[in-house]
């Protein structure tokens, strides 16, 4: 038994021009083209066209569906990575929506938050450095933590981490050596705040790890110039480093 495409579509509750559509991007060709042109269906065409429909109703994008199609991948496989692929584009879109409420809620009271605030995550530019040496649910942890909270909650915080670095300037700039009490109270304010970071060993209470990455994060501030400028310098930042390595050797 074969249908032709008016009656197909008919049957399908479908357009004569989305079955072309089909033909052309090799989604559903027909059974057979007859001397005239027109296009056939039949049985194995029809059922085709059944799994593509259903999967339509399930919200699968035609690219998905052929992929499904050629791999003879079940339904629900295609649904399940359609589903992660949503859930991705939702989380884009959530953070672009408390970006545009930050900048809303500034403009509202009259501040001037700066764009790292209103368009980046907590450790965006970080990402693979994050990933790399502490694993992706590091990275993801404290980004959801950091979207998470209000414009007002971001600028204390960035403002507490401002007052830290500063701190540690200013113990630098005064003489104060790695080892002296000064500089590892300042050490134990830097570990306590990375603390209030998800994902960090240090807010999971991982000892040994944590350790790792107190000392990896002291190198990290001499070796990066974006940390080094931060601390007023590489030899800022070699104090910073050296104290937070005692902290660890000696305190954790």
């Amino acid at each position: 038994m074969e249908w032709m495409i008016h009656e197909l579509a008919v049957r399908a509750g479908v357009t004569r021009r989305t079955l072309r559509h089909y033909d052309r991007i090799g989604l559903l060709p027909p059974s057979r083209v007859g001397e005239n042109g027109y296009r056939f269906y039949g049985p194995g065409a029809v059922a085709r066209l059944q799994r593509i429909l259903l999967m339509r109703r399930l919200g699968l994008g035609l690219p998905a569906i052929a992929e499904v199609l050629a791999e003879e991948v079940d339904e629900r496989d295609g649904l399940r990575a359609h589903i992660a692929a949503l859930e991705g584009e939702r989380d884009r879109i959530e953070r672009q929506i408390r970006a545009a409420r930050h900048t809303l809620e500034a403009m509202l009271a009259g501040t001037e938050p700066g764009a790292d605030v209103m368009l980046a995550g907590f450790n965006d530019l970080y990402r693979d450095e994050v990933v790399s040496r502490w694993g992706e649910h590091a990275f993801q942890a404290s980004n959801d933590w950091w979207h998470g909270k209000s414009l007002d909650e971001q600028l204390a915080w960035k403002r507490s981490g401002d007052d830290l670095v500063a701190a540690w300037v200013a113990a630098w700039k005064a003489g104060a050596r790695p080892a002296s009490e000064r500089a590892q109270s300042m050490a134990a304010r830097h570990v306590e705040w990375l603390s209030e970071i998800p994902g960090t060993p240090t807010a999971e209470g991982d000892r040994e790890r944590s350790i790792e990455m107190v000392r990896c994060l002291g190198h990290m501030y001499v070796d990066d110039p974006r940390f080094a400028a931060m601390y007023d310098g590489v030899e800022g930042a070699a104090f910073v480093r050296d104290a937070l390595h005692e902290y660890a050797r000696t305190r954790m």
